[in-house]
């Protein structure tokens, strides 16, 4: 059905990924819920990942790969409950055409592994006005060598 379809934009196709590996290896190595998330296209909750308040300098990590997505300086508060970056990391992430739930977004994921990440939108701040609102649960953070 056309409202669940998803079209690659530019994405590599999923055997073209570096990593790749099968559900029950996937499985084995995530939470169920990065599970759902990061292999499933799911969502978490609005506030439920304690990357909302991560304010040290760092880097936010794949939590299926461990590929550098987002540098903490491109962090910011958008009030959606989900952890907002206004840029990835250059070549880091890929992006498909999301027509699930009778609408069209721009769907993120790992260009390293193609893990589900969340969705970009055309409100953020400056200086792209892009909004990368990704699921918490997507990533995991490393905090900058002191």
């Amino acid at each position: 059905m056309a409202f669940f379809k998803r079209e690659a934009a530019g994405a590599a196709p999923a055997e073209q990924y570096e990593v790749r590996k099968p559900d029950a290896e996937w499985r084995a190595e995530l939470t169920p819920e990065q599970f759902r998330v990061l292999r499933g296209h799911g969502t978490e909750r609005p506030g439920a990942s304690p990357l909302n308040a991560e304010k040290r300098p760092g880097t936010f990590l794949c939590a299926g790969c461990g590929q550098a997505l987002f540098d903490a300086g491109t962090k910011f508060e958008s009030g959606t409950g989900w952890p907002s970056f206004w840029a990835p990391l250059e070549g880091h992430v890929g992006t498909t055409t999301d027509r699930s739930l009778f609408m069209t977004r721009t769907e993120v994921h790992c260009a390293r592994c193609g893990g589900h990440l969340g969705h970009v939108f055309p409100d953020g701040p400056k200086p792209t006005g892009e909004r990368y609102c990704m699921n918490g649960v997507s990533m995991r953070f490393e905090p900058k060598a002191e």
